[in-house]
């Protein structure tokens, strides 16, 4: 009988270890989370109003897609209205146009635009991947994110330890034919916007050329607080990305629309995944690039955007076996520490990103 109660407690002090060191998927709903790459480009609620219900604070980010000044006026007075409606839930990063490039007060009215929105809480910059990879100055030439003219705003911001969001660059998947893809979210999304789709477009600067040009920024400004986006566009392994980050100790990721590249790695080989997210576990951002243009049916983008943090939770947090439309085989979650599971979707956010600073 002795022995039968000290094998029950046993079990049970086991039990209550392991629920201690590690969250189950009942959890989602308890645990503070921060998605730090999202975009909301309208006046109504539906996305706060679903991230509250699911626990989520936001870093909602304005994207120059080269239509010029105006559009990012516009869509950073979104990101203001949100935040002043929502303060609770909202922090912004701004960006900037690269369109009036050749204009020569294009210098001065970007830093001066960019200290406007300081001022008005923006948190961080995002840099897209327009740069380097779409505008061509008035001489035919790709602007690379390490021109020189670009200097002065990235030591602009590093005296004002305003973080960069970097989307530079392209999944390597970009370069190679449709076919040869490693995930099939890829393969959509270059078949829709072929492009950029630079299999396409030999002529342009291959993928070891961006990677290239933002290292060498980052070696110009090694103070510069830079969270790569999008997996710092090293995606497709964990080992070129950990080498980056080994580098360049102010250097950042964000997951945002690249965990089925995680979930392709996993497959292959899952315990060398865990351990970098382990290790790395004060580097890594949650994010999911998730959007609200106010077009979309409220009711599927409720849908969407529970069903990508539910999904992404199980991965980080259980072994369960899973499947996902971006990969074609099954994959087990990473089920990481519960510590390092807090980094990732809160800590490293209000680390890295100064978010809600008041709490």
């Amino acid at each position: 009988m002795k022995i039968v109660l000290c094998c029950l407690v046993l079990f049970t002090l086991l039990s209550c270890s392991e629920k201690q060191a590690y969250y189950t998927l009942e959890d989602f709903g308890k645990v503070e989370k921060i998605d730090t790459h999202i975009h909301v480009s309208t006046d109504r609620d539906v996305f706060v109003e679903q991230a509250k219900r699911d626990n989520f604070k936001l870093l909602n980010i304005v994207v120059d897609f080269t239509k010029g000044r105006e559009f990012v006026e516009e869509e950073f007075a979104y990101r203001l209205d949100q935040k002043t409606r929502h303060p609770e839930s909202f922090e912004m990063a701004t960006a900037f146009s690269i369109k009036e490039w050749d204009d020569p007060n294009w210098l001065n009215q970007t830093l001066d635009w960019l200290k406007r929105n300081i001022d008005e809480g923006a948190l961080a910059v995002k840099v897209w991947k327009n740069v380097g990879m779409v505008f061509k100055d008035s001489t035919g030439q790709l602007v690379m994110v390490d021109n020189p003219k670009l200097d002065t705003i990235f030591k602009f911001l590093t005296e004002r330890k305003i973080p960069v969001i970097g989307h530079l660059g392209e999944p390597k998947n970009c370069w190679l034919p449709l076919e040869e893809m490693s995930v099939n979210n890829d393969r959509v999304y270059f078949e829709e916007h072929p492009q950029y789709h630079m299999h396409k477009h030999p002529e342009l600067p291959t993928y070891e050329d961006q990677i290239a040009a933002r290292d060498r920024m980052l070696e110009k400004h090694p103070e510069l607080i830079f969270v790569g986006a999008h997996m710092g566009s090293l995606e497709w392994s964990v080992d070129e990305l950990a080498k980056r980050l080994d580098k360049f100790p102010n250097m950042s990721i964000d997951l945002a629309a690249r965990i089925g590249q995680v979930f392709y790695q996993t497959i292959e080989d899952r315990e060398k995944v865990r351990e970098f997210f382990i290790k790395y576990q004060d580097r890594i951002l949650y994010a999911t690039d998730l959007s609200d243009g106010g077009k979309d049916d409220p009711n599927k983008l409720i849908r969407e955007m529970h069903d990508a943090w539910i999904l992404d939770w199980q991965f980080f947090v259980t072994d369960d076996i899973m499947t996902s439309d971006r990969v074609n085989n099954e994959f087990r979650g990473l089920k990481l520490p519960r510590e390092v599971v807090d980094k990732i979707y809160n800590g490293n956010a209000r680390k890295w990103l100064k978010m809600f600073p008041g709490e």
